[in-house]
């Protein structure tokens, strides 16, 4: 164990793979993460509508179960423009406008947490919890993990967009060896120019935000107006 422990890293064996295999790469990442997603909400749109239609002494939904339409309506719009943005983020970039989409991106970030915080405002709002019928179970648990994937979304778009303004003003736009990958010990990068990631991390990042956001229309309107 001790000599594994005082193993140091041959530096010398890494190789720089091409961006375009790791571009390649995130972008099948994002598509088979919506899928993913996809599965895993189907969950409660079938629990939504089998409950419903079972109704169980009547207890599907009662009375006071009843969440605020204005808030869920502004987390749904919140998230929206937050895809929107970050959509339009990505035609700057790919034009070469690169402090426009870093402010869409900071933009867009900002509404994503906006919505966080709005929808954590309507749970307390709610005079109900998860156990109040079949109803609120389906909807506590569909907009916490709402909330759950959004974060997540939200904390690859800030690594993004905290790269591109880490490194705006590099030279050549390509970081001192070592740099981008945190280990100053490292002769050279992983890759070939560490920040050439950052547009299909972007484009990946975007097809997958929005595909989050058209999760979210769903879930309002299922939740709020069917």
């Amino acid at each position: 164990m001790s000599g594994l422990a005082d193993h140091a890293s041959d530096y010398g064996l890494v190789e720089a793979e091409p961006p375009e295999l790791l571009g390649r790469n995130l972008s099948a990442a994002g598509h088979l993460l919506a899928s993913a997603t996809a599965f895993f909400f189907l969950a409660f749109v079938f629990a939504y509508f089998y409950l419903r239609s079972l109704n169980n002494d009547h207890l599907w939904r009662p009375k006071h179960v009843d969440p605020s339409l204005a808030l869920g309506t502004v987390v749904m719009a919140l998230v929206v423009v937050s895809a929107v943005l970050v959509r339009l983020g990505l035609v700057d970039h790919r034009a070469g406008r690169r402090s426009r989409w870093r402010l869409e991106g900071m933009l867009g970030l900002a509404a994503g947490v906006a919505a966080i915080v709005v929808q954590v405002v309507e749970w307390t709002t709610n005079g109900f919890g998860p156990a109040d019928g079949g109803f609120a179970s389906v909807y506590i648990g569909w907009t916490a993990f709402n909330v759950l994937f959004m974060a997540g979304a939200l904390f690859w778009l800030e690594n993004l967009v905290a790269t591109a303004i880490r490194y705006r003003d590099v030279s050549g736009g390509v970081p001192a060896p070592g740099h981008a990958s945190g280990d100053p010990g490292r002769p050279g990068h992983d890759i070939a120019d560490p920040l050439s990631l950052v547009r299909p991390g972007l484009e990946a990042l975007s097809f997958y935000w929005a595909f989050l956001a058209g999760l979210g229309v769903l879930a309002w309107v299922v939740l709020y107006l069917v």
